[in-house]
């Protein structure tokens, strides 16, 4: 049955769309990160976040499958009154942006390209590695934006597909994932990259675990504050800033609230109170 996800009925807010929340969205717990970033650095933002619990992870489903979630999912929170969205799954920015583009009304960010910046600054000798899950590792949407910033950069991606389960299942210092680590990381050492793209958002809260695996001097390539940069400045050129007041914080998922604000409490603190449930 094709899952039906209907907002409320919402007004206008008294302020203007300058009051309307930021939205942003990742198939689970992992664009927490960037949602996080967005708040600290924005702080007076109001911000709501939908995890599509139901359906993680993206990055072994079919890009038709990860389109249909996603613009689904946008279509909803536009329908709930947004200023904008940010995408933030690799996998659907990698495989879905255009098509969750023209789902929406609003201006739309994707994590792709901030990553890529990112990397293609911080890389001294030109050696960049990007893991990933299976789907965006083959759009090979990462190597394409390197690549125009950077034209000789020597890339290597790896798939690392059962890194957001773990993720998932909280075990973000367990040994089984740091074996894991070990095994799909492998050829990365081999090939000597002195920058890592993360690119997946679940994959930060694994850091710890990959400097372990690559080494202290790796630079790991984080798209969450990169994109928070390009968010703010989005709002700032569209003249849509909250200019006063302290942000407020909203929590909807698809799936398994309980579970999911135990981990995002882990992740983000205390602030996550509530959490919506949207059924199919």
């Amino acid at each position: 049955m094709k899952r039906r996800l209907t907002p409320p009925a919402t007004r206008p807010p008294a302020g203007g769309a300058s009051e309307l929340p930021i939205g942003v969205f990742d198939s689970g717990i992992g664009g927490l990160t960037v949602f996080d970033a967005i708040g600290r650095r924005m702080p007076r933002e109001n911000l709501v976040y939908f995890g599509d619990t139901a359906h993680v992870p993206y990055g072994t489903k079919s890009p038709e499958a990860v389109g249909r979630y996603s613009s689904e999912i946008a279509r909803y929170l536009d329908r709930r009154g947004i200023k904008a969205l940010v995408v933030a799954c690799n996998t659907a920015s990698a495989v879905a942006l255009p098509r969750i583009r023209r789902s929406v009304r609003v201006p739309v960010i994707g994590v792709i390209l901030p990553g890529a910046k990112a990397a293609a600054a911080a890389s001294g000798s030109g050696s960049i590695g990007i893991i990933g899950t299976e789907a965006t590792i083959s759009s090979r949407a990462y190597v394409k934006a390197v690549r125009r910033l950077r034209p000789a950069a020597r890339i290597t991606g790896i798939a690392c597909p059962l890194f957001v389960p773990l993720v998932e299942e909280g075990w973000w210092e367990h040994p089984v994932t740091e074996a894991v680590a070990r095994r799909y990381l492998a050829p990365l050492k081999r090939a000597g990259v002195d920058s890592l793209i993360l690119g997946c958002t679940h994959y930060p809260l694994l850091k710890g675990v990959l400097r372990r695996v690559m080494g202290p001097r790796l630079a790991l390539i984080d798209s969450a504050e990169r994109t928070a940069v390009e968010t703010e400045a989005l709002l700032r050129r569209l003249g849509l800033e909250r200019r006063s007041g302290k942000g407020v914080h909203r929590f909807i998922v698809s799936d398994g609230p309980e579970r999911f604000q135990r981990l995002a409490r882990r992740l983000i603190g205390r602030r996550v109170k509530v959490v919506e449930h949207r059924f199919e």
